[in-house]
């Protein structure tokens, strides 16, 4: 890392909060949150939906999760689930988070829609976050959504967006500017955020997840193998390196130290890099 690097001379600002209450369900902006326990944005996979086997209903696993939408008022601490899509889908309903038997009826929708029986789960401290080793804040600018969105023929901005489901939005119109926040195997890039401090380390490994379009999972044809060839021939010099043992890597997992847990961060706030350490 440069000193200019080192010194935060690399500003940007936060230009967008996103978190996502159900996991696997829709995400919802706002203005700023609370770094939780486990290393999330509360309430961000605050709840999660299971099968039989105990295994996560997710875009990994079950394609038609897609077609479910999810609208919530984190102040009312609700959510209304629709499946605009399919008209066999049962009628759009709304529940109340907070409510044991509201949230058995968010599984009992769910599940009617899937055909399978369905549980939510809201007990672990920290949420169900995809890594839970690394499972703070994932980090994407505003640059690489636009960039990416350019690969793929009728892939708008935003749609992509929801196929890559970070939870923060580097302002930015730099491509991969997020790709600084990484460095070599063993290292971390320590940025700071308002008042806390969050800890770069992984470029994130993508699942099928980012080539279904997120309201109705139909699959872009030649997703990866397009992704995978623009992302080599657009690298940046500051990306690359061990991190990346091959190109289907996008967006930067966290971490988020002790010290920063209670600490918010929001729309606006700066980022500056201090600099990287050994983990």
């Amino acid at each position: 890392m440069t000193d200019d690097e080192a010194d935060g001379s690399l500003a940007t600002t936060f230009g967008r909060v996103r978190v996502f209450p159900i996991k696997s369900l829709d995400g919802v902006d706002v203005d700023a949150a609370t770094l939780a326990p486990g290393g999330g944005l509360a309430p961000d996979r605050e709840f999660a939906l299971l099968d039989a086997d105990g295994d996560y209903v997710n875009g990994k696993n079950e394609r038609r999760i897609h077609r479910v939408s999810a609208e919530f008022d984190l102040e009312a601490r609700t959510v209304s689930l629709d499946a605009p899509h399919d008209a066999d889908a049962p009628r759009p309903a709304a529940f109340d988070l907070d409510d044991p038997d509201d949230r058995e009826g968010i599984a009992s929708w769910v599940g009617e829609f899937l055909g399978y029986d369905v549980r939510l789960v809201g007990e672990r401290a920290g949420g169900y976050p995809d890594d839970t080793e690394l499972a703070g804040p994932t980090v994407i600018s505003r640059g690489t959504l636009r960039e990416v969105a350019s690969w793929f023929d009728g892939v708008s901005v935003d749609s992509m967006r929801r196929r890559l489901r970070a939870n923060v939005e580097l302002a930015g119109e730099e491509a991969f500017a997020e790709d600084r926040l990484v460095a070599d195997p063993g290292e971390r890039v320590r940025f700071r955020v308002g008042d806390a401090d969050l800890l770069g380390v992984n470029p994130c490994q993508r699942c099928a997840v980012p080539s279904r379009d997120p309201d109705t999972g139909e699959e872009y044809e030649g997703f990866r193998t397009r992704f995978i060839a623009r992302r080599e021939e657009t690298m940046p010099d500051w990306s690359g390196g061990g991190r990346f043992d091959h190109a289907f890597r996008l967006m930067v997992n966290t971490v988020v130290p002790d010290t920063s847990v209670g600490e918010s961060l929001g729309v606006g706030d700066e980022v500056r890099i201090v600099g990287t350490e050994s983990e």
